[in-house]
């Protein structure tokens, strides 16, 4: 299946953000040699920092395969950034909305016509206090598992040291370094013509995250926590720290 040729959004967007991104990141790009040269897939990329989209599409664009993002769907009504968003028919995420489920649609649609499909699995930036990968949303996963494309995991850092997580002024200097490691397919073949029930999906993801992960290790030359971090467990904790604080206030209402 032939590739999909860039065009003029792409190479336009590429205009306007590739100098900045060359003046501000040097770069240690590696594995491209493992995105397709042809056909549809996926990459499934970690995320900890605003500019890191950016700096991942710069890497991406390099190889050819100029992927499709999927992106809140607000991004697309505004001016040019919207203009853009829709000429490089990236794809727009309905949340909380009857067409949530039409980004998942689309991107199947894509990787079956032989496009790429980058996922950030963590669905949001990174809330690990040290920027390892949190536990990953089965999106990715379900797009792997019905089209049986490859799944290219990537580890990148660096954006985060330019521009940290959550935060609104970048570091400028001193000049920063954006890694960025692709590693071969993550082999998914043990979950195919099985029920796509949540565990297995729970199971694929933990898959393609622990792949992410090794990666990130080797970059940064560190291990990664044993568990990865969980916003739901936060959350969870949160919620019974809270209940069992306002039973503590109840008590001592009744005791006045």
């Amino acid at each position: 299946m032939p590739r999909r040729r860039i065009g003029f959004w792409y190479r336009f967007a590429a205009v306007l953000c590739k100098p900045p991104l060359v003046v501000l990141l040097k770069r240690d790009w590696r594995g491209m040699e493992n995105i397709p040269a042809e056909g549809g897939f996926i990459t499934a990329v970690n995320h900890n920092s605003h500019a890191d989209p950016f700096a991942y599409a710069h890497y991406q664009y390099n190889t050819g395969r100029v992927p499709r993002f999927l992106a809140k769907s607000g991004l697309f009504r505004k001016g040019l950034v919207g203009a853009a968003m829709r000429g490089t028919r990236q794809i727009p995420v309905y949340r909380e909305s009857t067409d949530a489920l039409s980004a998942f649609r689309a991107a199947i649609d894509a990787v079956e016509r032989g496009e790429c499909v980058a996922f950030y699995p963590e669905g949001t930036l990174t809330r690990d206090p040290d920027g390892w990968p949190m536990t990953g949303k089965t999106g990715a996963a379900r797009v792997a598992l019905q089209t049986r494309c490859p799944v290219i995991p990537v580890a990148q850092w660096g954006a985060n040291e330019l521009l940290p997580a959550y935060a609104k002024k970048p570091k400028l200097l001193p000049r920063k370094t954006h890694h960025v490691l692709a590693g071969p397919p993550v082999d998914l073949t043990r979950f195919y013509d099985r029920e796509m029930t949540p565990e297995l999906l729970k199971e694929a993801t933990e898959t393609i995250m622990a792949a992410i992960t090794r990666l990130l290790e080797e970059i940064r030359g560190e291990k990664a926590p044993e568990k990865p971090f969980d916003p739901r467990e936060v959350r969870i904790e949160q919620r019974r720290r809270s209940a069992a604080q306002e039973q503590e206030r109840e008590k001592e209402g009744q005791g006045q």
